[in-house]
């Protein structure tokens, strides 16, 4: 690149600080999928004989084959991997054909397109690997539909829920995830090659045919916008740290609910670690490792965030540093969701322990408060109704359902030999029956619902 333009070459320290290919090489074979679509546009535009597109395509195809065997050496002072496969084709064909390939073509429109086949492809993964997670999260709902636990809000006990409707809650959160995926996947679907540097080629090739080949929905619209536009980068790896940030909830719980004052799931001693000092300990590191590598999927969205907010639009050399953070996000996400499905399904759940937390009357004040309403009390002189019993009962150590009904009435004069009724856990939630509520019948038919969906 620097022949012609420049009198010396560039400085080793230059060259070390300014190359990418130590990060950029994993972009190969999408470059290399690139340059054979331009080389058929070329050559259906005259600038490519038959015969030199032929010889192009077999170079291209043998140097993917060497790279993907680990035999291709990458050469730090080419920079980055457009240049590197370029000298590799250059070296089989020589310069008076592959000095062609980069007609109407510029580095920036090249790695543009690179990074949205990289996208592309790379979404299309996480949503298996999402969609993964989610069947066996339903594995586990249909499994433990029936397993009654303390629902909590402020980490306190407050309403029983199932154990089912707990896992399909994560399924939810998952599945709009993979929304968000499919989305950001919509609008990396824009081919931007033939924008050139900025302003396109004065020699027009058939964009429509490249964008069938290669498989995109669209043509950008503006070649200045199409060089410099990193938005579905960013708008990616916020969907990567949605789903990191969905993963570290569902950490911290399992987390909380193996250790011994929860007592509710045990890892298995194959997704666990021991202590280097303590010979009891059994740590689930996997839950607490995902939980901590979000931290990594926030910084690499506020690194892009960073880079772009300063910069004028087009291409700005500073876009080199969208790479690191892209593709350390893509890896951290897809090893976190398949150990999350490899991990699940050798939880074991203590069904006795959750369903013994949940035999807690004062579990069920809100239900109390709800009885007093169905008999014409306004719901908030029934809460603090209610709110008295539960301070009696505290101040004697004693649960709700130990109160007489003698004392109750005492409160108030509409709690009568019915109010018994209202201590059952499971007739609880099987009066919970709106819509995304956690009664029997509801739990089974979600279950249903995410059969068929997934």
């Amino acid at each position: 690149m620097r022949q012609g333009r420049f009198d010396e070459p560039a400085s080793e320290t230059a060259q070390l600080y300014s190359e990418s290919v130590s990060i950029d090489w994993r972009l190969y074979a999408y470059d290399i999928k690139g340059s054979l679509a331009h080389a058929n546009a070329l050559a259906a535009a005259g600038i490519l004989t038959k015969e030199e597109r032929e010889k192009i395509e077999a170079a291209l195809t043998v140097i993917e084959a060497e790279i993907k065997a680990g035999d291709f050496r990458w050469d730090r002072s080419l920079e980055d991997v457009h240049m590197n496969i370029e000298a590799a084709l250059t070296k089989r064909i020589g310069p008076a054909v592959a000095g062609k390939i980069h007609t109407a073509r510029s580095r920036n429109d090249q790695v543009a397109l690179d990074l949205r086949l990289y996208v592309k492809a790379e979404a299309a993964e996480i949503c298996t690997r999402l969609r993964e997670l989610q069947r066996m999260l339903l594995n586990l709902a249909e499994r433990f539909q029936n397993t009654v636990l303390p629902g909590y809000t402020h980490l306190q006990r407050a309403q029983p829920i199932v154990l089912g409707h707990y896992f399909l809650a994560h399924i939810e959160a998952f599945d709009r995830d993979h929304g968000r995926i499919v989305d950001c996947a919509r609008r990396a679907d824009v081919l931007p090659l033939g924008s050139g540097a900025i302003a396109g080629s004065t020699i027009v090739l058939d964009r429509e045919a490249i964008a069938r080949e290669l498989e995109f929905a669209k043509l950008s619209q503006n070649s200045v916008d199409a060089v410099g536009d990193r938005d579905f980068v960013a708008e990616f790896l916020f969907g990567l740290a949605m789903i990191g940030m969905h993963l570290s909830r569902f950490s911290e719980e399992l987390v909380l609910w193996s250790t011994t004052e929860f007592g509710f799931i045990t890892f298995s001693d194959a997704f666990s670690t021991g202590s280097s000092l303590m010979p009891q300990k059994k740590n689930p590191d996997m839950a607490e490792l995902t939980r901590g590598k979000t931290g990594r999927l926030y910084g690499n969205l506020v690194a892009i965030l960073t880079t772009l907010k300063g910069l004028p639009v087009s291409y700005q050399r500073d876009l080199q540093e969208d790479k690191g953070p892209l593709f350390d996000s893509v890896t951290t996400i897809k090893d976190a969701l398949r150990i999350f499905a490899a991990m699940l399904p050798e939880i074991t759940v203590h069904t006795g322990r959750m369903e013994s937390a949940a035999d807690d009357p004062n579990l069920l004040a809100t239900d109390l408060a709800e009885y007093l309403v169905k008999k014409g009390m306004p719901f908030r002189e029934a809460h603090e109704a209610v709110g008295k019993l539960v301070a009696r009962g505290v101040a004697a150590k004693r649960a709700l359902n130990d109160i007489s009904l003698l004392e109750m009435q005492e409160i108030s004069p509409l709690f009568e030999d019915d109010v018994l009724k209202i201590f059952d856990v499971r007739a609880s939630l099987a009066k919970r029956t709106a819509v995304g509520a956690p009664s029997p019948e509801n739990v089974a038919a979600q279950i249903a619902r995410w059969k068929s969906l997934l």
